[in-house]
């Protein structure tokens, strides 16, 4: 799979293409990463990739030009593609879009900075818009590296495991369960019991109730989406019980309690 990031920061994207998960698949030749200068296809002495907006106001839009000519300078790889420019007005960036991303041949991804690109870049070049969140960076680069990362650990032996990649928060729309490694005991607080039984099923269903648990608990909204069996919405109807018991128990000492404080106070 093949990457060309657009920016006028080239020099923002060594970390990226050189350590961790990503930096090992590019030399493993399982990507290609193309860093393209923006300013390389600029006009005028100075390498100007921005201008003033019409119709006034603050901020520099950056020009058409550098970012069409880099475009051209691009070699297509061999397959589906994607020019995808990085805006806060994209659409939202998530699991289930990385894996769609991973089934291409190669993405272009546009690097906005200041007010943003030129509209004319955006109507006539752009396949997609993505944004990572709802709330801004200084520039496209950041979102670029996420997206990048996101979808080069799908690609085929860019990890390590087979099911290294299947196995992680939101591959299911379900937040992961916990990890633990040695020591077995730390600061007081033991490794739990089931993950040292050596029995398989039952330490799979233990992972897939605290899954569960964890997402009812803190992204109640994934579960709308998952694929859940009967046996998951069978833990899921137990924990819900077992939530409602404990607010009730919870609701039931408090009253105890203000009781017997007016008997005391009697």
């Amino acid at each position: 799979m093949r990457f060309d990031i657009l920016t006028i920061f080239p020099e923002m994207f060594v970390p990226l293409t050189s350590y961790g998960i990503v930096g090992q698949a590019v030399r493993k030749g399982t990507i290609e990463i193309h860093v393209v200068n923006i300013r390389d296809f600029s006009d005028g002495p100075h390498f100007m990739t921005d201008d003033r907006p019409y119709g006034g106001g603050d901020g520099m839009v950056m020009k058409p030009e550098p970012i069409f000519r880099a475009l051209q300078s691009i070699h297509k790889a061999a397959g589906e593609y994607r020019v995808v420019l990085l805006t806060p007005q994209g659409q939202h960036f998530d699991q289930s879009l990385a894996r769609s991303l991973c089934t291409l041949a190669h993405i272009i991804l546009i690097c906005g900075r200041y007010e943003g690109v030129d509209e004319r870049v955006r109507s006539k070049y752009v396949d997609m818009e993505l944004s990572i969140g709802d709330y801004i960076v200084t520039g496209g680069e950041i979102p670029a590296m996420v997206i990048v990362d996101a979808v080069s650990r799908l690609v085929p032996g860019a990890l390590g495991g087979e099911r290294s990649a299947v196995e992680e928060s939101f591959e299911d729309s379900l937040l992961e369960y916990p990890h633990y490694t040695r020591p077995q005991v730390f600061q007081g607080e033991a490794v739990p019991p089931i993950l040292l039984s050596g029995d398989h099923e039952k330490i799979r269903l233990w992972r897939r109730t605290k899954s569960l648990g964890k997402t009812l608990e803190r992204r109640p909204d994934l579960l709308k989406r998952a694929s859940l069996n009967e046996t998951d919405r069978g833990i899921l109807e137990e924990l819900q019980q077992s939530d409602s018991t404990s607010i009730a128990t919870a609701g039931g000492s408090e009253s105890a309690d203000s009781n017997g404080s007016d008997e005391i106070a009697q």
